[in-house]
């Protein structure tokens, strides 16, 4: 008896479509969508209103998933945000010579020690590349988008206007495999504190105005150190992050300086429990991502 793929891939799509996630073809052996593009889109059958993106097209309804894949053997898009998905790519490194560097999957373990909590057993993929898609219900009336390193190097998210490849699908590279948890956990509340954005201290400027600025630096210094040293076991780290990111604005404009934001956040993350090497390393990685994304000061150029 011959292997059908074609068959093969039409289950897996139902099988994502029953657990209520959205799916859309992808080329055969490949990541790349399948769908027509906007510059090429005729505007009729589905588009017939406007062209409709890929996650705009992805369903859960069975006859149109019939009908996608009994065409050709396409691998299986899952649109993570109208699925309702959060889904964390643990990566492997793009360099092979060093068997010794980290991958996504080792920092996120370490991200997870240090908030206090054990990996989440959730619904989990082998990727063609070795690496791993670990699959989180999102919470209600939250728009996560996708994120590229904001949780650590070689941790990426998927959410709004995301996609991920679905188990049963296959590159040149290998099958992209369901590992482990049949369904899907929710997303940690310590994860979805450091994937939301961080909230812009209340009145001010979205760019440094001369002669304003320190003051606005200086009441956010208080809040957000206080915040940290009040944060409970298990959100200690998140709020330390979401601290540091917010002053890191501040540090690049050049109302405050580094090492006074540094000595702050470090004696709150301690007080609040955090181990001197766990502030460190918090503190360097978030500073160091605000001050690079910030615009500097206009009136300094």
């Amino acid at each position: 008896m011959t292997h059908d793929p074609r068959s093969a891939l039409l289950s897996a799509a139902l099988a994502a479509a029953e657990r209520g996630w959205h799916v859309f073809p992808l080329l055969p052996g490949t990541k790349r969508p399948a769908l027509h593009g906007e510059r090429t889109c005729d505007r009729t059958g589905a588009c017939a209103s406007g062209h409709l993106k890929w996650e705009q097209r992805a369903t859960t309804d069975p006859s149109h998933i019939r009908a996608a894949w009994t065409r050709a053997p396409f691998n299986i898009g899952i649109a993570t945000g109208p699925a309702g998905l959060l889904v964390v790519d643990l990566d492997k490194p793009k360099d092979k010579s060093s068997a010794d560097a980290p991958d996504g999957a080792a920092t996120f373990a370490a991200l997870c020690e240090r908030a206090g909590h054990a990996i989440p057993d959730t619904y989990r993929v082998r990727t063609a590349s070795g690496g791993s898609h670990l699959y989180f219900t999102a919470p209600h009336g939250v728009r996560l988008t996708n994120t590229a390193g904001t949780v650590g190097e070689l941790v990426d998210t998927r959410a709004w206007g995301g996609y991920v490849v679905a188990a049963g699908s296959t590159t040149p590279a290998g099958p992209y495999e369901a590992l482990s948890a049949p369904q899907a956990a929710p997303l940690p509340s310590w994860l979805q504190s450091i994937l939301q954005p961080t909230p812009k201290t209340p009145h001010a400027p979205s760019t440094a105005v001369p002669g304003q600025s320190r003051g606005y630096a200086d009441v956010a210094l208080a809040n957000e150190t206080r915040n940290v040293a009040a944060a409970q076991q298990g959100g200690r780290e998140a709020a330390l992050f979401r601290a540091a990111r917010a002053l890191g604005r501040f540090v690049a404009w050049g109302d405050l300086p580094r090492h006074t934001v540094e000595q702050a956040l470090q004696e709150a993350g301690e007080a609040a429990g955090l181990s001197p090497s766990e502030c460190r390393s918090t503190l360097r990685s978030a500073l160091n991502w605000s001050i690079a994304h910030n615009a500097v000061r206009r009136d300094a150029a």
